[in-house]
């Protein structure tokens, strides 16, 4: 959901980013799928620290 340009709403269904940033042997997740949430998450981080797009 978007409110003014801004994002308001992050919606993640049936996923769980943090599956992908624990221990490889914990979820047995393919490097891909690890690489994917690792990315996801800093994406989501740096969106935060920059203002999310706060005029």
């Amino acid at each position: 959901l978007f409110e003014d340009g801004r994002l308001m709403v992050f919606y993640s269904y049936e996923s769980d980013l943090g599956d992908g940033w624990e221990d490889p042997d914990v979820h047995d997740d393919a490097p891909e799928i690890r690489e994917a949430a690792l990315r996801m998450g800093v994406n989501l981080f740096l969106y935060v620290l920059g203002g999310g797009g706060a005029r």
